[in-house]
């Protein structure tokens, strides 16, 4: 089977993040407690009224690109919480939801950094 695809890829190294979530993961199936942190996940089950509602979004067509910074109602209910549990009031011109601290964090590179 020949190789179609470029060097840039076929060069590329494993992500750090990857290389150190599966280190982790070897660790834990040999015993060893461990906590990772690597990987933005939670180490517990989706409460089930989170399931709940992704399934009613689908059902709500929830189908397409949501706005970059994130969807008013949702930013809504985090200057909510806020709020709430830490007296915090913040305007939603003051709130971005992303799919993930890097993509932030490289988004924040891009506006600020010129080199």
């Amino acid at each position: 089977m020949s190789n179609h695809l470029s060097d840039r890829i076929t060069n590329m190294s494993t992500s750090a993040t990857l290389a150190m979530a599966a280190k982790a993961r070897e660790l834990r199936n040999a015993g060893k407690d461990i906590i990772g942190l690597s990987l933005g996940e939670p180490d517990f089950n989706i409460p089930d009224f989170i399931k709940d509602a992704a399934k009613q979004a689908i059902d709500d067509n929830y189908s397409s690109y949501s706005p970059v910074d994130g969807y008013a109602d949702l930013k809504q209910a985090i200057a909510n919480k806020f709020k709430r549990d830490n007296n915090l009031t913040y305007g939603l011109n003051q709130i971005v939801v992303s799919t993930g601290a890097k993509q932030s964090l490289a988004n924040i590179a891009m506006c600020m950094l010129n080199k």
